[in-house]
């Protein structure tokens, strides 16, 4: 589907209050990815990415990769980590394994570390 075409979906839902990327690997294909991304936050909408990377892995390829900072910019917050089998849960929201995180993208960018959500 053409980048133009989600945009365009997107903005006509009146019901939409924010984009959630998910697998496939958004990270995969982050320049259609950003570019929805930009749209949604110019919409004024929450975007949350989920991707098996860690913020760690992600910022170590932002500098070489424009559209992974790009994308990684545009997050508000970045659900982190591989599933992995072993760690399997359902008692955590928005995950499905022990060892992924709920990353508050901003803080995490303008203080150079990864900042961990507080789940309520």
């Amino acid at each position: 589907m053409a980048v133009s075409d989600i945009i365009a979906e997107m903005a006509a839902n009146p019901l939409t209050g924010g984009l959630t990327l998910t697998g496939g690997e958004p990270f995969y294909q982050a320049a259609g990815c950003a570019q929805i991304a930009a749209a949604a936050r110019e919409s004024g909408l929450d975007v949350w990415v989920f991707t098996g990377y860690t913020f760690e892995e992600l910022a170590d390829r932002a500098d070489a990769e424009p559209d992974v900072k790009a994308l990684l910019e545009l997050a508000d917050v970045l659900v982190d980590g591989r599933f992995v089998l072993a760690e399997r849960t359902l008692s955590l929201k928005w995950r499905g394994s022990r060892n992924q995180r709920l990353i508050d993208v901003r803080k995490s960018l303008a203080g150079g570390s990864a900042v961990e959500l507080i789940e309520n």
